[in-house]
């Protein structure tokens, strides 16, 4: 996340009113172990607008939280929150730009994604593996074995 500009959705760590330590109650909420006041990350912050607004923009949240649109988008790929059901605004599908309302790829394109990712690991596998006294024939007693190095 710190790669693409987002600082971890600005997590409280010290509590503004007692300078206490916050403690991390779930959800978005943060609670100082001296005061007990609330405080809530960006995500948070999100999450508590769009349940009072729903079907609001990103640009409507990041007005009313001053969460960034690219946080948003990012909670958005990372499935923490999604587009409203009747929205007219959807995300892309990052393969083959079918509109979507949360993650990365439409279910078509998941499932793609995931086998060419399997093919490749075990590819690259196998790779690293030697197979030691295949394909020999007529030598009675011989091993046949899988060494990996």
């Amino acid at each position: 996340m710190e790669q693409l500009g987002i600082d971890g959705y600005n997590r409280p760590r010290n509590c503004k009113q007692c300078n206490g330590v916050m403690v991390f109650k779930g959800v978005g909420e943060y609670r100082c172990e001296d005061c007990n006041a609330v405080e809530y990350d960006d995500y948070g912050k999100v999450r508590l607008y769009i349940e009072k607004n729903k079907g609001a923009t990103a640009w409507e949240v990041e007005k009313a939280t001053g969460v960034s649109q690219r946080s948003i988008r990012q909670m958005l790929r990372e499935e923490r929150i999604a587009v409203a059901q009747d929205s007219k605004v959807f995300l892309k599908c990052e393969l083959c730009n079918k509109p979507i309302r949360i993650g990365r790829f439409c279910p078509e394109c998941e499932v793609k994604y995931h086998q060419n990712l399997e093919t490749r690991l075990r590819a690259e596998r196998n790779k690293n593996t030697v197979v030691v006294g295949m394909g020999q024939t007529g030598e009675s007693g011989a091993k046949r074995f899988k060494r990996e190095w």
